[in-house]
C-alpha cells in the first residue's frame, strides 16, 4: 500500500512537471516514457478530468508518435472529447485514428465514438424547434451519427458495439422522420400545401418503417384536400385505411430504411 501511494505521488508530481510551463514560458523538457505519460492521462480520464487527459494524450503523441501508446492515446482523445461535449474534436480524432490505423483491433470503437459524438446533439434538433421555422434547422449531426453507426455495423458486424449501434440507428431514423414531419406541418400551416405534400412523400420514401409515415399520409390527405385534388386525396385516404388506425403502426413500403441508406 505504501509503495503504491509513493508511485501515485510520483506520477502526480510528474504530471505537474509535464503540463506546467517553465518560468520563462517555454514548454517543459521532461523525460517521461510513453507508458508513464499514458498512465498519467489514464488517471485523469478515469477521474473525469477530460481536458487534462487530452493535454496529456496529445503530449504523448507529440513526444512518441509511434507505437501502441500513441495509437491508444489518439483513440482516447476522441473519447475524452466526446465526454466533454466537444463533438467536432471527437469526430476529428476518431477520423484520424481510422485513417492512420485502419487495421487496429479497436478501430470499430472509433466508428462507435464518431456516432456517439453526434448522437447526443441530435435531440436539440427537435427540442429547439419551438416556434421557429424548422426548415432553418440542420439535421446534419443526426445524419452523420447514423452513417457512423451504419459503417460500424456493416464493417464490423461482430463488434461488441454493433448491437447498440443498431438500436441507436433505429432511434435516429425516427428522429429524422420526426424532423421532416415538423417541416411538413410548418409548410401546411402556412398554406404551402405542395411543399408539405413533398415532405410527406419524402417520409414515405425514405423512412417507410417509421411511425411518422401515418402522420405523413394524414398531411398528404389534408394538403390534397385543400388543393381540391380529390383523386389524390382519396388515394391517400385508402392507403391510410388499408394500414389500420393505430398511430404507432408504420406504413409498410417496398423499400426499408436499411436499403435506403445503403
Amino acid at each position: 500500500m505504501r509503495h503504491s501511494l509513493a508511485v501515485f505521488l510520483l506520477l502526480t508530481l510528474s504530471a505537474c512537471s509535464l503540463l506546467d510551463p517553465l518560468p520563462d514560458g517555454s514548454a517543459p523538457t521532461t523525460q517521461q516514457s510513453a507508458e508513464e505519460i499514458y498512465g498519467l492521462a489514464k488517471i485523469e480520464l478515469n477521474d473525469g478530468n477530460y481536458d487534462q487527459a487530452v493535454r496529456l494524450y496529445e503530449s504523448l503523441q507529440s513526444r512518441y508518435p509511434y507505437g501502441r501508446y500513441a495509437q491508444q492515446a489518439l483513440l482516447e482523445v476522441a473519447y475524452a472529447n466526446y465526454r466533454q461535449g466537444e463533438a467536432e474534436a471527437a469526430v476529428s480524432a476518431a477520423d484520424r485514428f481510422i485513417k492512420q490505423y485502419p487495421n487496429n483491433p479497436h478501430v470499430d470503437y472509433a466508428y462507435y465514438v464518431k456516432g456517439l459524438a453526434n448522437f447526443n446533439g441530435e435531440m436539440g434538433i427537435l427540442k429547439s424547434l419551438g416556434g421557429q421555422d424548422p426548415t432553418e434547422r440542420d439535421p446534419k449531426a443526426t445524419q452523420a451519427s447514423f452513417m457512423a453507426f451504419k459503417e460500424l455495423v456493416q464493417r464490423y458486424p461482430n463488434s461488441k458495439y454493433a448491437e447498440d449501434a443498431k438500436i441507436r440507428m433505429r432511434y435516429l431514423i425516427n428522429a429524422l422522420a420526426q424532423y421532416e414531419l415538423h417541416v411538413a406541418r410548418y409548410y401546411l400551416r402556412r398554406g404551402a400545401q405542395i411543399a408539405a405534400i413533398n415532405r410527406a412523400e419524402g417520409i414515405l420514401a425514405q423512412y417507410p418503417d417509421s411511425p411518422a409515415t401515418r402522420e405523413a399520409l394524414e398531411i398528404m390527405v389534408q394538403g390534397y384536400d385543400e388543393l381540391g385534388m380529390t383523386t389524390l386525396r382519396d388515394d391517400s385516404k385508402r392507403i391510410l385505411a388499408l394500414n389500420g388506425a393505430s398511430p404507432q403502426q408504420p406504413i409498410r413500403a417496398q423499400k426499408s430504411w436499411w436499403q435506403f441508406w445503403k
